[in-house]
């Protein structure tokens, strides 16, 4: 079975700030669920974008064989993006949103699309722009579920969300997922939050890969170790993956 995402010796060099990224390399298949971790500045946004064909870089990519830069009209119609920052028009009503997206991707079921806001509380004649961020939330990620998206990158999804809010978000996201052939990545600072998602996780630190592994060596082959700042020169000289 082939890749549904495949990055290949990919690397990226900003003009001002310098290297981003430093030959990132990993296959998706479908099922698997990829964590994207690092601090603030790891790499990993600069990682999605070239995912997205926001930006160019070095290397090879290829979604569903699609070459993101050349090719983003194709890959969009099997990939989907929410970030932790709403990108929905804040003017539209959400049925306008949704009578909007029916016109213009040939996959949405307004009808699926329909039926999962009736389990919430958003109204359908609700403007945008008074949803709570976890309306807004829901409702991305409704219009993603009824495009039927094959490929599903998740930047900070539950940023700022309340509990009620996560767990319904994360419900209906493995519901998804479940029923059918997909790939998940995720990038999060709560990794508890997301750990039980996770087939396989990749590590992050100054554009570099440092840890890229399945989440069922992880327990066996890394632990925790906390440590007061007294002992932190002594942690930090075992090149911890994150201090």
């Amino acid at each position: 079975m082939s890749a549904l995402v495949s990055v290949k010796n990919v690397s990226k060099q900003y003009r001002q700030q310098g290297e981003a990224l430093h030959d990132v390399s990993f296959d998706l298949h479908a099922g698997q669920v990829l964590g994207l971790l690092g601090h603030n500045g790891a790499g990993k946004s600069t990682l999605i974008n070239a995912l997205l064909g926001a930006h160019d870089y070095e290397g090879t990519i290829r979604i569903n064989g699609f070459e993101p830069m050349m090719q983003r009209d194709k890959i969009m119609q099997n990939l989907s993006y929410i970030s932790d920052v709403n990108v929905l028009p804040d003017w539209m009503t959400v049925s306008q949103l949704l009578s909007y997206t029916e016109g213009v991707h040939p996959g949405f079921n307004r009808s699926k699309a329909d039926a999962l806001l009736r389990q919430t509380d958003i109204k359908p004649r609700a403007k945008i722009r008074a949803l709570s961020k976890g309306m807004k939330v829901q409702l991305h990620l409704a219009i993603v579920i009824a495009t039927n998206t094959q490929i599903l990158i998740l930047d900070e999804p539950t940023l700022g969300l309340d509990l009620v809010y996560r767990d319904t978000f994360y419900r209906h996201l493995l519901e998804w997922f479940h029923d059918g052939e997909r790939v998940l990545i995720i990038t999060s600072h709560e990794v508890s939050e997301i750990e039980h998602l996770l087939t396989d996780v990749l590590i992050l630190k100054h554009g570099r890969p440092v840890l890229q592994t399945s989440m069922d060596s992880i327990s066996e082959d890394y632990f925790i170790l906390d440590a007061n700042d007294e002992h932190r020169a002594q942690i930090e000289a075992m090149h911890p993956l994150s201090s």
